[in-house]
């Protein structure tokens, strides 16, 4: 899209919880980034028209759509984001290609491998983004900024973690329950594997461990029961070794995405929960961990705030999702997450359950 156009109008398929938090921030990102161009809420596509028609009315679009392949192909339509499941992600991702508009799509990529695959091959002409929005949350974009700057040496061990308990209580996430792509490895994984990937490197082999739970879900055991558990040890390209666990049957947790990376020059820790502040030790000069507020300078965090330890939340980082989706349109920035990104999450899982079924050690990508 030439740097010339004066509007970019977005479509986004669904209207549930992450469709609102996409709408809301669509209507945002432009005030807060103060883009030189318009974003403009123009279309909302779901199952039916009635339902588009309560998500035109309810968040503020021009038009409804009856579904994804209308708005996807309709002409008033710039730039599509994918908030729907991930059983709908090829498709939508192959009509985005077929009509030639820039793509951001909900995690993960598809429901498999074969499917992320195939995501990143039709789309090699696209603009694309992939939603892993922890990543965008500022105290994080600042432990890459301290990493990447090497202040505190080599990484040499990396522990992360993706705890919660939504699925003790099970009503309301019957859907969760059964089908190996709506499990743990394909819902809370993902996160902590991306957040090692962007922050430690590529990973290189594996030897993990799945495990379903369906009595603490308060359900009788079966085979359909999907994982509620996923835990691995990894080596990192660079040499680092880790351990990366998720649970969505864990009491207490309710946003636990949490870091602990270690180099030989001193450490770094962050927990979600607490999301506006990371931790940070410096061999020779701290006597512990020093607490980090949020603040101007660590990533996207001045479009909110201009004064330190304000804070921000989990809106935000779709807003600064969405933000970087835009400069991406516009040529001001590379899209990041893309489908490459996303791609290599999905290489981790798929090696996470091949080593899960050998009970060893297993190459990712191999």
């Amino acid at each position: 899209m030439p740097n010339t156009v004066k509007e970019i109008r977005v479509g986004i398929i669904g209207g549930g919880y992450m469709g609102k938090a996409h709408a809301a921030a669509a209507r945002a990102a432009q005030v807060n980034a103060e883009l030189s161009v318009k974003i403009e809420l123009e279309g909302v596509a779901a199952s039916s028209q009635a339902t588009a028609e309560k998500y035109k009315k309810i968040f503020g679009y021009k038009q409804a759509f009856n579904s994804a392949s209308l708005l996807i192909g309709s002409p008033e339509i710039d730039a599509v984001i994918i908030a729907s499941p991930q059983a709908t992600h090829l498709e939508y991702v192959r009509l985005c290609a077929t009509f030639g508009k820039p793509v951001l799509c909900e995690k993960p990529m598809g429901q498999n491998l074969s499917e992320a695959i195939e995501i990143v091959k039709v789309t090699k002409e696209l603009i694309h983004m992939v939603g892993y929005n922890y990543i965008h949350t500022p105290s994080t974009a600042y432990a890459r900024s301290v990493l990447n700057a090497e202040t505190l040496g080599d990484i040499i061990w990396y522990r992360g973690e993706h705890h919660e308990d939504f699925l003790v209580k099970t009503e309301g996430n019957e859907w969760r329950q059964e089908g190996e792509a709506n499990g743990t490895l394909g819902d809370l994984m993902p996160h902590p594997i991306h957040c090692a990937l962007a922050l430690a490197g590529p990973i290189v082999r594996v030897i993990a461990d799945i495990r379903s739970r369906p009595s603490v879900r308060g359900r009788p055991p079966s085979k359909g029961a999907n994982d509620d558990q996923a835990h691995l040890m990894c080596e990192f390209k660079n040499g680092a070794n880790g351990l990366i666990s998720a649970s969505r049957v864990a009491h207490g947790r309710k946003m636990g995405l949490a870091y602990e990376i270690h180099c030989t020059k001193g450490a770094i820790r962050f927990d979600q929960e607490d999301q506006n502040c990371l931790w940070i030790y410096r061999a020779g000069i701290d006597q512990g961990f020093q607490r980090v507020l949020a603040g101007p300078g660590h990533g996207g965090y001045s479009m909110f705030c201009q004064g330190p330890g304000h804070g921000t939340g989990y809106q935000d980082q779709i807003i600064l999702e969405q933000i970087a989706f835009y400069r991406a349109i516009l040529g001001e920035i590379k899209a990041w997450p893309s489908f490459t990104d996303g791609l290599e999450v999905m290489q981790v899982c798929d090696a996470i359950r091949v080593s899960h079924d050998k009970q060893s050690w297993t190459d990712v990508g191999g």
